[in-house]
């Protein structure tokens, strides 16, 4: 049992590592809400002074912020649905015995350490391009008409790019949670006779209830924060805009910090309600 000096010894060695954290964290926020409450413009004389809620109203007065919000939701809701009914199905297969089994793993696991730049380039010259894509290759022997993936389908596309990279993730919690389930209760349900869709639906689903819950919060944590993949293959073109890329560009290219910040501010407010949604609609599956 921790004694009262081996407590504050801990408290003390750790104060450090969390003012550090705290610095790292509160300090762009205080920038943030500093900034978003003057008009600062870089190059058109600087800091012109207090213009209130000013930058507020004009950032989600404008025709870009509900459909940048919608994109952004739709990303999310899209990846973390493939993620999840995909990589159940990934972890049971992985969960047999096959033969270099080793090997499968790492190479189902592998997207999920290349950079999202890389993957958005990937995708899209080798996979998505409608002349010399192997997506356009297939099509053309099917005898169809290659798909302009990132102008007909662009938000899909962003979807199933995004998809790829955080699949193995889900993958990883879904199969570790997996092989803690405890074999007899399916071999005990299978000698009564239970079907594989039942012994699913009633043992394998239910235990998984945890690892699905961790897979949507921390998932959805990164998947507000999209930008590589949409900046390196659309642009924010063809209504693949998002909270972040709209800030991105009233910072940047606008070279308005102050609206920026104002969208960042929303940005964080957005953040936390799904957060707050998502933990207590699925969050109740951690008391279990």
């Amino acid at each position: 049992m921790a004694t009262q000096s081996s407590r504050s010894a801990a408290r003390i060695m750790m104060a450090p590592a969390v003012f550090l954290l705290l610095v790292w964290m509160l300090v762009p926020l205080g920038m943030t809400l500093w900034f978003s409450v003057r008009s600062y413009l870089p190059l058109r004389g600087g800091d012109q002074g207090f213009v209130g809620l000013e930058n507020f109203s004009r950032f989600i007065s404008s025709s870009a912020f509900w459909p940048a919000v919608q994109t952004t939701l739709f990303i999310v809701g899209g990846v973390l649905v493939i993620s999840i009914v995909f990589g159940i199905m990934l972890a049971l297969l992985l969960d047999q015995p096959l033969w270099g089994q080793g090997v499968v793993r790492i190479l189902v696991i592998a997207p999920f350490f290349v950079m999202p730049t890389v993957s958005a380039l990937v995708w899209k010259n080798m996979f998505m391009d409608p002349v010399n894509g192997v997506f356009a290759h297939l099509w053309r022997f099917f005898g169809g008409d290659p798909v302009v993936w990132l102008t007909e389908v662009p938000v899909f596309s962003i979807v199933m790019i995004v998809s790829w990279q955080w699949l193995p993730f889900a993958t990883l919690i879904l199969l570790t949670a997996i092989q803690s389930l405890d074999s007899e209760q399916l071999e005990a349900a299978e000698m009564d006779g239970a079907k594989w869709t039942s012994r699913f639906a009633y043992i394998i689903l239910p235990h998984l209830g945890r690892a699905i819950t961790i897979v949507i919060l921390i998932q959805t944590i990164f998947l507000l924060a999209v930008f590589a993949e949409i900046f390196v293959t659309t642009g924010g073109a063809f209504g693949t805009r998002t909270l972040t890329y709209l800030i991105y560009q009233r910072v940047l290219e606008s070279q308005n910090v102050g609206l920026g910040s104002a969208g960042g501010v929303y940005a964080i407010i957005l953040a936390n309600i799904v957060a707050i949604f998502l933990m207590r609609i699925v969050g109740k599956n951690l008391d279990k």
